[in-house]
């Protein structure tokens, strides 16, 4: 006869374990403590086996009865319903071990040798605050477009375009890394890449070169007020046009004042190799003069507030701004100014120019003739920039022809 939720309730404790029939082979197990433990008895290829159902009260009568229904159905497809149990309990356990999280930090332990120190550092702490607080604890097999387009739009949102798409290609080959190792099945980044924001390309301002006499005229003015230490990191900049980022984290033991060379080490390289800066008379100039005002810092340019820092890039942004040139000129702009300075003023060749901007060759023979860095040429070409534009300082015009060829005549 089946049981019923009355008949479970009045059965108590007995001096030795009993069972309760409700047919079917399931059955209610009383243990001689009072616990109640569903099992369903069966033959599976002719030999009896024994599931556990759940323990009462905590699964009903019903949801016996229901999972005593699914395992039924289990057996009429030939499948071993304990085993089927055993199955789905490791692939559970699998599951809660295999987190996107979990994965991500192999792949990032498996890649990071790769990188450069800085870059690696960069990758795992964007992981770390945009991907890992949303979808790190999800087992990587459970993961969806759908879900993964939720968390690359709340980058977005932020008005990060560029970063939400680097940060979906970072997914991507984290997808794609378990792929290979077994634990997912496919690289749900794929099918989203058209549902994010295209992504403009940025231009940042820079001036012409016709401009130049009005920016250095300001510039030594100093109608801005701006700090000595401030005026020479924009002269440096003139002068090295490297990136502001390696201008602003230059260290004195990258500067050799005797063979007059600033070598920027592979770590602080966007492009990851070390950088050959050529110091131009006016350059050694700044720095002697800097070095007074760091005094023994480490850092070329201390934080006046916090000297173990350096400035900071708003530092370049906010004096550019104090000289009336905000949205006019920006660090990078200084990069393109002298490119273009040095090609149609000074005559010089477009790939020795891109050397000292430190691009990366496009191809191996580029990369060949690279090699030798046309280091100088370059120490020629730096020292005539800087004699360029104390001219320009001097004669309040910019000089136009081949002043290479002017200079010797």
């Amino acid at each position: 006869m089946p049981l019923t939720d009355i008949k479970i309730k009045k059965a108590g404790a007995k001096e030795k374990a009993y069972k309760l029939s409700d047919g079917k082979g399931l059955y209610l197990e009383i243990r001689p403590n009072g616990s109640k433990y569903w099992r369903y008895k069966y033959r599976f290829v002719g030999k009896e086996k024994l599931l556990a159902l759940g323990v009462y009260p905590e699964t009903s009568l019903a949801e016996a009865r229901g999972r005593l229904l699914r395992a039924r159905k289990l057996l009429e497809n030939g499948i071993d319903p304990s085993q089927d149990k055993k199955k789905k309990k490791a692939l559970a356990k699998e599951n809660a071990e295999n987190t996107f999280e979990v994965i991500a930090r192999e792949w990032y332990d498996n890649r990071k040798s790769r990188w450069r120190k800085r870059y690696a550092e960069e990758i795992i702490t964007r992981l770390e605050k945009d991907i890992f607080p949303e979808i790190g604890s999800f087992p990587i097999l459970e993961i969806e477009p759908p879900l993964l387009l939720q968390v690359i739009r709340k980058i977005e949102n932020r008005g990060a375009h560029e970063l939400a798409k680097r940060q979906l290609q970072k997914c991507g080959e984290i997808f794609r890394y378990a792929i290979a190792i077994g634990k997912a099945q496919r690289d749900p980044s794929q099918d989203i890449k058209e549902a994010l924001k295209p992504v403009k390309k940025e231009h940042f301002a820079a001036l012409d070169v016709g401009e130049l006499p009005e920016f250095i005229a300001a510039l030594e003015r100093n109608d801005a007020r701006l700090y000595q230490s401030t005026r020479n990191a924009l002269k440096l900049i003139m002068l090295t046009f490297v990136r502001t980022s390696e201008l602003i984290n230059a260290r004195w033991e990258e500067i050799n004042f005797d063979k007059k060379e600033w070598i920027i080490p592979t770590e602080r390289m966007k492009m990851g190799r070390e950088h050959i800066v050529p110091l131009s008379r006016q350059a050694i100039e700044v720095l002697e003069n800097q070095k007074i005002l760091a005094g023994h810092w480490p850092l070329v340019f201390p934080s006046s507030v916090k000297p173990r820092n350096s400035i900071s890039n708003n530092t370049i942004l906010g004096a550019l701004k104090r000289l009336g040139y905000q949205g006019r000129m920006t660090g990078h702009g200084i990069r393109a100014l002298a490119m273009s300075g040095i090609k149609q003023e000074l005559g010089y060749r477009h790939e020795v120019v891109d050397r000292q901007l430190a691009h990366v060759p496009r191809n191996k023979i580029d990369k060949a003739y690279d090699r030798a860095l046309f280091l100088n040429e370059r120490k020629v070409m730096m020292q005539e920039w800087a004699d360029y534009l104390d001219e320009v300082a001097n004669s309040g015009v910019t000089i136009s022809g081949d002043f290479v060829n002017r200079k010797k005549a």
